[in-house]
């Protein structure tokens, strides 16, 4: 199992994109967070199997129907301690 932390910018908020990214995830197995950011960004904390978080990073490149993703910044994180995945307000 591997964990991943993504900030999504561009036009993410206010589109529905934590539920819809709730959604892919849970449909992947993938545990973890999203949780919009003060600065418009959508921060995100996912783990599970390395090929099912390839396929959910490339889904968050893309995002909801509405939203207009303009950059994705990865970075490798620490596995947590999550049981499911989860919308943090």
């Amino acid at each position: 199992m591997k964990a991943i932390h993504l900030v999504i910018h561009g036009k993410v908020q206010g589109v529905f994109f934590r539920k819809y990214t709730k959604e892919k995830a849970q449909s992947l197995k993938l545990k973890g967070t999203v949780k919009n950011l003060p600065g418009g960004s959508v921060d995100i904390i996912a783990q599970g199997d390395e090929d099912r978080l390839r396929i959910f990073i490339e889904w968050c490149h893309q995002g909801s129907p509405t939203s207009k993703v303009e950059n994705v910044e990865m970075s490798h994180t620490a596995i947590g301690d999550y049981t499911d995945f989860e919308i943090v307000r």
